[in-house]
C-alpha cells in the first residue's frame, strides 16, 4: 500500500486529447487541486510541472489507462524519473444525483491506488510493445481469414450446381486455390460468372491474409529469439504463445510472484467448497489471451509428453474432472514459466 510511502498522489483520468489529474493527500485523502491538459509532449511538461509544484515531497503517479490514452503519460513520466502505477477502471460509487466528471475520476483513481493492497506498474514499451503490436495485428488477420474462409464456403453451397461440383468435394487449401483461379467465360450465365467473381475475390482475400499472417509471424520469431529464446525449448511453446507469455509478463518486478502471475493469467484456483466437499473451480477472469496460450500448452502436452499424460491419468483416478486436471496444468505451466523469465532476466 502507499500510505506512509508517499505523501501525495496524483490521479489521473486519460482520454484521447485531455488528461485530467488531481492531487490527493496521502494521510486525509483531502483534494489539493486539479488540472486538465492536453495530450502532446509540451503538455505533459507542464503537468509535469504543476505536479512538481503541488506535490513537492513524495509523490506517485496513478494512471488510468496507461495501456492506452494513458500510456504517452506514464511513458514520459517513467522517463523523468517519477513513480508510476497503473489503475485499471476504478469503482464508481452510486451517486443519487448521478455525479460524474473528469475531475472526480482522477480523484477516484488515486484514492483507489491508495485502498489497493497490490498496485502494478504499466508494461514495458519497446521490444514487448513491438511484440505486442504483431500479436494483435496477427490475431486480427487470422480472425479475418477465419471470417473469409467461412465466407468462401457458404458460396461453393449456393454456387451453380456445375461449379458447385467442381469445389465441393475438395479440401479447404485445394478450394482457395482453385476458386482463386477462377476465370470468367463469355458462355457463362450472368449468375455463373458473379458467382465466379465474388468466389476469386474472396479466396484471393484469404491467400492474402494468410501470406500476411505468416510474416507477421516470421517477425515475431525474431523478437522472440531475441528476447526470450529459451521459451522456444520447453515442450508446447511455439512462437505465438511464447510471445503471448512475454507480453503479459512484460519485465521483472511488474508480477510480483507467481501466485500473481497465475492469477493474472486467469489459472489461479478459486475455492468453490460446500459442506464436506472441497475443491476448486477454474477462474474466468484475468488475462484471457494469456489464459488460451496456457490452455494450448497444456493441450499440447497432454497429447505430446509422457510425465504429463502421467498426471492426467493419476488426477484422474484420484476423481478429479478434466476441467480441474486442466486447471491443475495451467496453474503448474503458469509457475514454471514465470520462474524461468524471472530467472532469464536476472542472468541476462
Amino acid at each position: 500500500m502507499l500510505t506512509g510511502q508517499v505523501d501525495h498522489v496524483i490521479g489521473v483520468d486519460t482520454h484521447r486529447d485531455t488528461i485530467t489529474a488531481a492531487v490527493v493527500e496521502a494521510v486525509t485523502g483531502g483534494v489539493q487541486g486539479h488540472r486538465t491538459s492536453g495530450t502532446q509532449r509540451m503538455d505533459y511538461r507542464h503537468a509535469l510541472a504543476w505536479a512538481r509544484r503541488e506535490a513537492p515531497d513524495r509523490r506517485a503517479w496513478a494512471v488510468e489507462g496507461a495501456g492506452s490514452y494513458g500510456a504517452g503519460l506514464a511513458t514520459y513520466l517513467l522517463a523523468q524519473g517519477e513513480v508510476v502505477y497503473e489503475i485499471d477502471r476504478p469503482v464508481r460509487l452510486a451517486r443519487k444525483n448521478g455525479a460524474k466528471s473528469d475531475d472526480l475520476d482522477a480523484v477516484r483513481a488515486a484514492r483507489e491506488a491508495l485502498a489497493r493492497e497490490h498496485l502494478a506498474t504499466p508494461r514495458a514499451r519497446g521490444l514487448r510493445e513491438a511484440m505486442r503490436t504483431l500479436l494483435v495485428t496477427r490475431n486480427g488477420a487470422v480472425l479475418m481469414r477465419t471470417e473469409a474462409t467461412n465466407h468462401l464456403k457458404s458460396l461453393i453451397v449456393t454456387a451453380p450446381e456445375g461449379l458447385r461440383d467442381q469445389l465441393r468435394h475438395h479440401s479447404t487449401h485445394r478450394q482457395v486455390d482453385r476458386c482463386a483461379r477462377l476465370r470468367v467465360r463469355a458462355e457463362h450465365s450472368l449468375e455463373h460468372r458473379g458467382t465466379i467473381r465474388a468466389l476469386r475475390s474472396t479466396a484471393r482475400r484469404i491467400q492474402f491474409l494468410d501470406a500476411e499472417a505468416n510474416e507477421l509471424e516470421l517477425n515475431l520469431r525474431e523478437l522472440v529469439e531475441t528476447c526470450c529464446p529459451t521459451l522456444l525449448h520447453f515442450n508446447g511453446i511455439g512462437v505465438i504463445t511464447a510471445a503471448q507469455v512475454f507480453v503479459a509478463w512484460s519485465h521483472p518486478g511488474r508480477v510480483r510472484n507467481e501466485a500473481a502471475f497465475a492469477s493474472l493469467a486467469g489459472a489461479a484456483p478459486i475455492p468453490a467448497s460446500s459442506g464436506q466437499t472441497v475443491r476448486y473451480r477454474l477462474n474466468h477472469a484475468g488475462d484471457r489471451q494469456l489464459n488460451r496460450a496456457l490452455h494450448t500448452i497444456v493441450l499440447v502436452r497432454l497429447r505430446t509428453d509422457e510425465q504429463t499424460r502421467a498426471y492426467a491419468a493419476r488426477r484422474k483416478a484420484e476423481g478429479k474432472t478434466p476441467r480441474e486436471i486442466k486447471r491443475c496444468l495451467k496453474r503448474a505451466v503458469a509457475r514454471q514459466l514465470y520462474r524461468h523469465l524471472n530467472d532469464a532476466a536476472a542472468a541476462a
